[in-house]
């Protein structure tokens, strides 16, 4: 899958678990930029999961915690 790709079904998980169309930038942060609390963040890794086809680790949570590094993480995922 190329970024693009997954540039755009994460922006749909993000729609999906609430943040307004608006607030989403190539560099937001989930907690600081889009606001995303624990209950948020455990919907969206849900439906990233399911979305994507993944499986995301505990080891790996702590490095999802914006668009850009979600991006990152995804590109390898989905080599």
């Amino acid at each position: 899958m190329n970024c693009k790709n997954i540039r755009r079904n994460l922006y749909r998980v993000l729609r999906k678990t609430g943040v307004p169309r608006e607030r989403i930038a190539e560099d937001s942060s989930f907690s600081m930029d889009l606001m995303m609390d624990e209950i948020d963040m455990t919907c969206f890794l849900f439906y990233l999961e399911t979305s994507f086809n993944v499986n995301i680790d505990n080891d790996a949570l702590p490095r999802i915690n914006s668009v850009p590094s979600t991006i990152d993480y995804l590109q390898q995922r989905c080599a």
